[in-house]
């Protein structure tokens, strides 16, 4: 009776559709295919491959298979009334880029900072084109009350580079990072900064995945520094950004602003939105009073609360 082959380890750091790129500890990279019907390995999850050979041809013609993941310590992901869309396993940190200019979108900042604070994953707000001036501090002044929250906030220009992206850098250094953002912030000028011909790399990925179709792949995971642990994973799909796997009665406990207004409230139950007694109710004011809610933040609150009390529809 021949030996059971041995599990391989190896960390996702591609994916497209069933397809994923495993990278060894050596850093040879294969195309691998999860086992069985359903996907689940996703970019920064850690896992035992097989070769396809010894897989029993499970392959599909691929590298080999993927046989197990191994525990993760948190996923960063969103789920619309139809379906779940995982972005990556076991991060550090959650960068947010932004711009001055196009405006960005208060609601989907908002979205994704409560995605990271379900699955406690640290935010950083990056706000690009400080070169823009007055366009950039008009933005810079929309973002108080994220910095009122405590929120790790950076101000950069991508564009001329100086002392921001050098802090920028620091903040990366030795930590797994998903940078989520608008088209048009500046997050394809970050990675070709921080890691020349990443983009290049990626189309080649792309290609090797998907037999040579010039298409993206669906999130990736560069490295700006192995030996120091240092990796960028980006990713599309920030401009739809579900939050169904929230429940709405504890929405408010990941709104920092909302939150610290809770104890205030005369009925445990409160929703927040029209009780009287309400400690959140009393606090929102207009203007930049110190522990005050912003009357545009408490209107995200209401909406999204109102959008996940709806439950899916099929």
């Amino acid at each position: 009776m021949s030996a059971r082959p041995a599990l391989a380890p190896g960390l996702v750091v591609a994916t497209h559709g069933r397809h994923c790129i495993v990278e060894s500890p050596d850093g040879t990279r294969r195309i691998c295919h999860p086992r069985g019907k359903k996907s689940t390995a996703v970019v920064g999850d850690h896992v035992l491959w097989l070769a396809a050979a010894q897989g029993q041809g499970q392959g599909q013609g691929d590298d080999g298979t993927i046989e197990k993941l191994e525990p993760r310590r948190n996923l960063f992901y969103r789920q619309d009334e139809i379906r779940t869309k995982s972005f990556a396993a076991n991060l550090d940190q959650v960068l947010i880029l932004i711009a001055a200019e196009p405006e960005f979108s208060e609601t989907q900042l908002s979205r994704a900072l409560i995605a990271a604070e379900a699955e406690r994953i640290p935010p950083i707000i990056a706000l690009n084109k400080s070169d823009l001036g007055e366009p950039f501090t008009r933005a810079w002044g929309w973002l108080a009350p994220y910095r009122a929250m405590g929120y790790d906030m950076l101000p950069l220009s991508l564009k001329t580079g100086g002392e921001s992206s050098g802090e920028l850098a620091q903040r990366l250094k030795g930590k797994t990072t998903l940078v989520l953002g608008p088209s048009g912030a500046g997050k394809s000028t970050l990675i070709n900064q921080l890691i020349p011909g990443a983009l290049v790399a990626t189309g080649e990925l792309s290609q090797a995945l998907n037999t040579g179709k010039h298409t993206t792949t669906s999130t990736t995971l560069y490295w700006v520094d192995k030996e120091a642990g240092t990796a960028m994973i980006d990713s599309p799909g920030f401009q739809e950004f579900g939050l169904h796997h929230v429940d709405a009665r504890h929405l408010a406990d990941f709104m920092p602003d909302i939150k610290r207004h809770i104890a205030g409230c005369k009925f445990y139950n409160c929703t927040h939105l029209h009780e009287p007694g309400c400690g959140v109710i009393a606090a929102v004011k207009p203007g930049d009073e110190a522990d005050s809610i912003s009357p545009r933040r408490y209107k995200i609150y209401g909406d999204l609360f109102a959008e996940l009390s709806q439950g899916p529809r099929y």
